[in-house]
Formats: structure tokens, C-alpha cells, sequence
């Protein structure tokens, strides 16, 4: 076995998965999985820059996550970086940054290669499942993007598009530096019509509807699922799997675009992070449904960060 460490930094959190990997198989055994919000992304989409309060909360994330790969004694480490550093001019300081606190140079991915690091991690378990027809459509909704990969046993297309739930929020939500608090009709409807030219972007180069079964990732759709299942407190084992139909994903997204931010923070399975860009990452689902015409999403917690983990074994 071989003792691996995969970090994932996206556009609203960094995670890390600290893992042996099984050389004969490609499976992992889990040691340590955590998740930081850090709103890396905050501003970029305005601002063309990464924010320095950003930077920082990003680096005492990865001094933590550092401590945590020391005390395992993880012999290979790789840094995925996505969206946000994708995006940004000062991206050079981002590097720098990392490569001080943990000895290797984030690597800045294309929207192609997150795309299939979230296949593989998303469906690799899936393989043999007799309920669950190929070929998949798997969803990987973040902060500052959206990758859309359909396959079955492998990658056959895939697209990353600019719509995530981070950069809607700031988009078209946020009014004098502050979340509108609910939107209004004419705020959704704008970020709707985004989400939807986003959708024919990607349906050029990924056949959308070729798809059986869609697969759904990242913390909207755990939150989404956790709102569904009325659990009293995250709880992974519950989400990883399940299904939510689109009529439900609908009525959460109904719910949580019309409601105040005391009663999203409420919600006993919402991360804090997540209360005032949860809505936009439910209507970038609901509207992937509504256009595949898919009457459920199978939701799973391995994702990205299972596809890096994987890739070094």
C-alpha cells in the first residue's frame, strides 16, 4: 500500500483526503477527510484578482491540512487547484504561497481534467451496479464552475462552463457589497437565463441527454440531498447514494430562494459557508434536471478529491 494525500482547492473550500492506496485495485481506505470554506473566490469573477483576506484564510487552511499530512506520514502529495486560481491575474502568489507551506507547486488543472478527476472519483464504486444504467452523466457543481462529463466506463465528453454557485451569488445576488436577502423574481430570472446559456455551451460539446443516470457532486448537492432527508446534522454515510427526485430538488430550490438568511442558516445540516450561495448552487441543479430530464439525481460525496487520491496509487 502506498499512503497517499489529495488536496482539492476550489472556489469555496479546500479539501483534504489523506489515504492508503491499494496499487492492485485503485481503492482507497480512508484515514482522514476534512473540508475548509475559505471563499478562495471571493471578488474573482469582479475583480479579475485573488483577494489577500482569501489568500490568507486559504493558507491557514493548508498550515492546518500540512500538520495533518505530517502526523499521517503521507508518502505522496498532490495539489489540484481549480476555478477560482484558474481564473485570476495573481495566481503566481497563490503557487507561491502553497509551494512555502507544503513543498509542492499547486497544480492549476483545466476544466477538462477537473472533469474526469470528478468522473473517476464520482463512478469508479459505481462499476457492477445493476440499478444504475450507463452511461453516466456526472456533475461537479463548485463555487466558480460547473464540469459536465458523460461516460460509462471511461470519459466519452466532457465541458467545464463558468457557472457555480459562488459566482451566481456574486453575479446577479449581491447588491452594494451584500446578499440580497431573499432575491427578487428579476435577480433569479437573470441568474436562470446564465444557468441556462451556461447549459447550451456545455450541450455542445457533452450530449446531455444521451445520459441514463445522472450523478450528482459537491456541497450544493450534499446539502440539497441532507434538506431532503430532514437530517438533524450533516451526516455523509446518509448522503453518499441517495437519491432525490426532481420534484424535490424543485421544492428545495423553491424554498431556499425565497427565504432570509437566518432561516437558510437555520437549517440544522447547512454548513455556514454555504447559507448565502446555497440557493444559487440549487437552481444550477434543478435547471441540469429540468434540461436532461433526468427524474433523479444519485448523489455521491466522492468526488474530485477521490479521483486525485486515486491518481497516485
Amino acid at each position: 500500500m502506498t499512503r497517499v494525500a489529495a488536496i482539492d482547492c476550489g472556489t469555496n473550500s479546500i479539501r483534504l483526503l489523506v489515504a492508503d492506496a491499494h496499487p492492485e485495485t485503485g481503492e482507497l481506505t480512508d484515514l482522514d477527510r476534512r473540508m475548509t470554506i475559505v471563499r478562495l473566490g471571493q471578488g474573482v469573477d469582479r475583480t479579475g484578482r485573488l483577494a489577500p483576506e482569501a489568500l490568507e484564510r486559504t493558507f491557514a487552511a493548508c498550515r492546518e491540512y500540512a500538520a495533518v499530512i505530517k502526523e499521517h506520514g503521507a508518502e505522496r502529495l498532490r495539489f489540484v487547484a481549480t476555478s477560482a486560481s484558474r481564473d485570476a491575474e495573481n495566481r503566481d502568489e497563490f503557487v507561491r504561497g502553497v509551494l512555502d507551506i507544503l513543498g509542492v507547486e499547486p497544480e492549476v488543472i483545466t476544466g477538462d481534467q477537473e472533469a474526469a478527476f470528478s468522473f473517476t472519483g464520482a463512478t469508479k464504486e459505481l462499476t457492477g451496479r445493476d440499478d444504475l444504467a450507463k452511461p453516466y452523466l456526472v456533475v461537479d457543481i463548485g463555487g466558480g464552475s460547473t464540469e459536465f462529463v458523460v461516460g460509462d466506463d471511461r470519459v466519452r465528453a466532457a465541458r467545464s462552463v463558468d457557472v457555480g454557485c459562488v459566482r451566481m451569488t456574486e453575479r446577479h445576488l449581491v447588491v452594494d457589497g451584500a446578499v440580497t436577502d431573499p432575491p427578487s423574481e428579476e435577480q433569479v430570472a437573470a441568474m436562470r437565463a446564465d444557468i441556462e446559456a451556461a447549459l447550451d455551451l456545455a450541450e455542445r460539446t457533452v450530449p446531455l441527454h444521451e445520459a441514463r443516470t445522472l450523478v450528482g457532486l459537491a456541497g450544493s448537492v450534499t446539502t440539497v440531498s441532507a434538506i431532503a432527508q430532514d437530517l438533524p446534522e450533516y451526516d455523509s454515510a446518509r448522503i453518499h447514494h441517495s437519491r432525490v427526485s426532481r420534484d424535490r430538488v424543485r421544492e428545495i430550490t423553491e424554498r431556499l430562494l425565497h427565504s432570509t438568511h437566518a432561516e437558510r442558516a437555520a437549517v440544522p445540516s447547512m454548513h455556514p459557508g454555504r447559507v448565502d450561495v446555497i440557493g444559487a448552487g440549487a437552481l444550477v441543479l434543478l435547471s441540469i434536471m429540468d434540461r436532461t430530464g433526468a427524474e433523479e439525481v444519485v448523489v455521491s460525496e466522492h468526488d474530485i478529491l477521490d479521483g486525485i487520491g486515486w491518481s497516485l496509487a
